[in-house]
């Protein structure tokens, strides 16, 4: 069955039928009835069926690969499995030829699996230069200043997981790209809510994990490498599946394969390779391009109700081309909100002592207003 409006997709989360709503999407995202039966069959085969099951992962494998290509828009072998987005940063740190003084520009929101493998480089002497967020915005023009002639490498998230900032990874990608800068991004709070295109935001190295706005399984991420980048790396970490002969058990042969496959070192989370490729499949048949209209109306209307409320969000007035599905606000005693929305049945997120709501695309006015009326209720207290 293809799924091709909103009522088909909320009809695959049993959750929905409990009445529970959930807005934590940027935090872990839920299991479909699409999924847990994919998981059912794999767990039956590894019980009960055959147990071995290397076909299985051949298929997912492949076509999770395919899916990611064309949500991403690259090529298959251009993309690879990691275990999480912080062993990604750390392949990517390591594989890089530094010289003391080289430079790396951060900034000051972010998520830290996209900051602790770049500070550990400055033992090698390298410099980690952190921009300075303003309203929990990344402003390019700030980033740009940052800039010098010993600047290698600019590392962001393209959706910043506590503000909800969206970066404009087009202008970005043109001004690294002029300044012949490494772009890396990081697209954990993006990829499943938002399109993106590795070429032209001319992104040379991308990572993103499968549980959040995806929706799959924890302990499973993905790596985009561009093949100019590659052809920069010395690869810092290979084993038995990263050299060209693999099955060659005893050659020994260091051969490594000449595509991002060469970075997929062994054995990985395949049950949760199998929920991605089933996930990818149902939100490409869904459209990118229809889900990041749903997301964007999502977080207007939320941002608007808030608003009428008397709550300005973190980025309320901002450019819509710079939000996401993430709306933050300040509200006093917001433990106690939490504690009795939850008791209402409504899910989201603290951080940093604000309230995170992180509402995905099948999520509906009404659930909105149900929050928005309790908060209503419990400014009035």
């Amino acid at each position: 069955m293809n799924y091709t409006t909103i009522e088909e997709i909320r009809s695959l989360y049993p959750f929905l039928e409990q009445g529970k709503i959930y807005f934590n999407h940027a935090s872990i995202g839920p299991l479909s009835k699409l999924v847990v039966s994919s998981l059912n069959e794999y767990i039956y085969t590894r019980s009960a069926g055959s147990i071995k099951n290397f076909d299985t992962f051949i298929s997912a494998d492949n076509n999770g690969r395919e899916k990611l290509g064309k949500l991403l828009n690259c090529e298959p072998n251009r993309v690879t499995w990691v275990d999480n987005v912080s062993n990604g940063m750390n392949l990517l740190a390591n594989s890089l030829e530094w010289q003391k003084g080289d430079e790396i520009i951060l900034n000051d929101m972010e998520f830290p699996a996209n900051v602790y493998p770049f500070l550990n480089l400055q033992a090698k002497g390298v410099v980690v230069k952190i921009v300075k967020s303003k309203e929990g915005k990344v402003l390019i023009e700030d980033l740009r200043e940052a800039i010098t002639n010993r600047t290698k490498l600019l590392s962001i998230s393209y959706v910043q997981f506590f503000s909800g900032y969206r970066s404009d990874l087009v202008e970005l990608g043109k001004l690294c790209k002029y300044n012949n800068i490494i772009f890396s991004v990081d697209v954990i709070q993006a990829a499943g809510a938002f399109s993106i295109d590795v070429k032209s935001m001319n992104i040379d190295f991308l990572c993103g994990g499968t549980q959040k706005w995806l929706m799959g399984l924890q302990g499973l991420s993905y790596m985009y490498i561009a093949e100019k980048l590659q052809q920069k790396m010395k690869q810092a970490f290979v084993g038995w599946l990263s050299v060209k002969d693999y099955w060659n058990l005893l050659n020994y042969d260091l051969t490594l394969k000449d595509d991002t496959q060469s970075f997929f070192n062994g054995s990985v989370n395949l049950i949760g390779i199998v929920a991605a490729d089933t996930n990818l499949g149902m939100f490409l048949n869904f459209g990118i391009d229809r889900i990041e209209k749903h997301v964007l109306e999502n977080t207007k209307y939320l941002q608007e109700g808030l608003k009428t409320l008397g709550i300005k969000s973190v980025l309320y007035g901002e450019e819509e081309k710079h939000l996401s599905g993430i709306v933050t606000f300040g509200l006093e005693d917001a433990e106690d909100f939490r504690t009795l929305a939850e008791k209402n049945n409504i899910v989201f997120e603290l951080r940093q002592g604000k309230i995170r709501l992180a509402p995905h695309f099948y999520n509906i006015k009404t659930e909105f207003d149900k929050l928005l009326n309790l908060l209503n209720d419990f400014l009035k207290k």
